[in-house]
């Protein structure tokens, strides 16, 4: 067995053993069993990273083998730069969250685990999928656990929340199949992605397809005006459901427009590119300014997360390479900050039982060390330089600023407004006397919370400090990518 299927299938492998033990008698074992997974997921990951060959567009660690011979699917994996970091970060949020839940999940303890674990195999399927087959597969499975995650450890509206997120995603998601077929047909029964991105397509076939796939993909970003499910399940998902979300599950959408919608619809996405550059402005400005207004932390977060994946979608459509590669930078700094924010938000929440920011003020009088964790997390989500979510945010910019540089002047406005949340926020939770008897009576993070918010913290300030290691790794395949684009495929 390969890097790449052991990648998927340790994590499964774990979390399939965890449901069968019985719910709450071996809690503790449990957990451990949880997190050796978790860890030994992440482990496998890494020879992959040290084993990668930079400079290389082709993909890497390719594993082939027939599924469904009778339609020609087949178990095909492998990694590029541009899909290589997403693995690892999936590997590494896994670990967090296992650990973030250790104290705070007390029932259904083997469920909440094993769905997680499960989880994290199936995104890291759909980002090493070259089959499309495969990759719809994986992309579909992803809704189950998470599913099973908000519905069942969520809040007071959870079923509400698991039922809209499940119906907004699943409804993109056929009319993405209707695509895959017709592409199948098209290439004489292949579900090869490298063969489908030489298919010559019609124009009209084109477009067609592009908004096919995009309303699989851009629900899932999500892209404005699809993103109105995201608030309300974020609010109902517990801790760690929000940050696997945020930090992963945003950026399966994205990636499909990397593998999918640009390379094998380059003149669709070159006519359509006007559309989804309004479309990522609005994300990036409007959601901006109705996250100011939240007071709800968990919403406020969940708005900000659609303001900065707005930044992700119009790299991809200025069509340089600055854009594509700050795009990418941008979907790996935005899964450790809102990880890391809604980690510190579920760190509150289990102490005082409230996301209202009325209900807190004066947090750093009674948790000094974990307002420090915050206060560097809060300056990362403004895009302070220095941090991880400077690095990504200035490279889409500068390149929007060569595409045209009032789409460049808008899309930099995000700034002062991601500025302007995230610091109210933080003065009005953290700072000044302490507000009442609740937080006077707060007691700082313990060890486990502590490495939480730790390991989290040296990978925002390690990426946003020397960013060189990950944009080497993507350059060749970004560039490939953009050769693909370049080419007109209408026959």
């Amino acid at each position: 067995m390969g890097l790449l299927s052991l990648a998927i299938w340790v994590p499964v492998l774990f979390g399939t053993v965890l449901l069968a033990f019985g719910r709450d008698e071996h809690a503790g074992m449990v957990r451990w069993i949880a997190l050796i997974g978790a860890v030994a997921g992440l482990a496998v990951t890494i020879p992959v990273y040290t084993g990668f060959e930079i400079g290389s567009a082709a993909m890497q660690f390719v594993e082939k083998s027939a599924w469904i011979p009778t339609f020609n699917v087949n178990y095909h994996l492998g990694v590029d730069g541009i899909s290589l970091w997403l693995v690892l970060l999936t590997a590494f949020i896994t670990v967090i969250v296992v650990i973030a839940g250790w104290e705070v999940i007390t029932e259904r303890v083997n469920q909440y685990m094993g769905a997680f674990l499960i989880l994290s195999g199936l995104m890291i399927g759909v980002f090493a999928a070259q089959d499309a087959m495969l990759f719809y597969v994986f992309f579909e499975a992803t809704l189950i656990p998470m599913y099973l995650i908000i519905g069942i450890w969520g809040g007071p509206n959870k079923i509400y929340a698991a039922f809209k997120f499940f119906l907004y995603t699943l409804l993109g998601s056929l009319l993405m199949l209707v695509a895959l077929i017709y592409l199948y047909l098209e290439s004489g029964g292949s579900f090869d992605l490298a063969t489908w991105h030489k298919l010559p397509l019609g124009s009209q076939a084109q477009t067609l397809l592009f908004f096919a796939f995009f309303a699989a993909f851009a629900v899932k970003v999500p892209m404005w005006p699809v993103h109105t499910w995201l608030p309300d399940v974020h609010v109902e998902a517990p801790t760690g459901g929000s940050a696997v979300l945020a930090a992963i599950m945003l950026k399966l959408g994205a990636y499909g427009f990397l593998r999918f919608s640009l390379p094998i619809l380059p003149d669709a996405s070159h006519e359509w590119a006007g559309l989804m550059i309004v479309l990522s402005l609005v994300a990036v400005i409007y959601v901006g300014l109705v996250a100011m207004v939240q007071q709800d932390m968990k919403k406020l977060v969940a708005y900000s997360s659609v303001a900065h994946m707005g930044f992700v979608t119009l790299g991809f459509f200025v069509f340089n390479d600055l854009g594509v590669s700050g795009a990418i930078v941008q979907m790996i700094a935005h899964g450790f900050v809102s990880a890391a924010m809604f980690l510190a938000i579920g760190v509150l929440y289990d102490r005082v039982h409230s996301r209202e920011i009325a209900a807190y003020g004066g947090v750093v009088n009674t948790m000094p060390r974990f307002a420090a964790f915050a206060l560097l997390f809060t300056m990362a989500n403004c895009g302070l330089p220095g941090t991880a979510g400077f690095v990504g945010e200035w490279m889409v910019i500068i390149a929007a600023v060569k595409a045209n540089f009032w789409i460049g002047l808008l899309a930099a406005s995000a700034l002062i407004f991601g500025a302007a949340y995230s610091l109210w926020m933080f003065k009005r939770v953290y700072l000044g006397a302490p507000a009442n008897d609740h937080v006077k009576a707060l007691k700082d993070i313990g060890a486990r919370e502590f490495l939480v918010m730790g390991l989290l913290a040296v990978m925002v300030l390690y990426m946003g400090i020397h960013p060189k290691p990950f944009t080497d790794v993507m350059d060749a395949s970004v560039a490939e990518l953009l050769r693909h684009v370049a080419v007109s495929k209408l026959n």
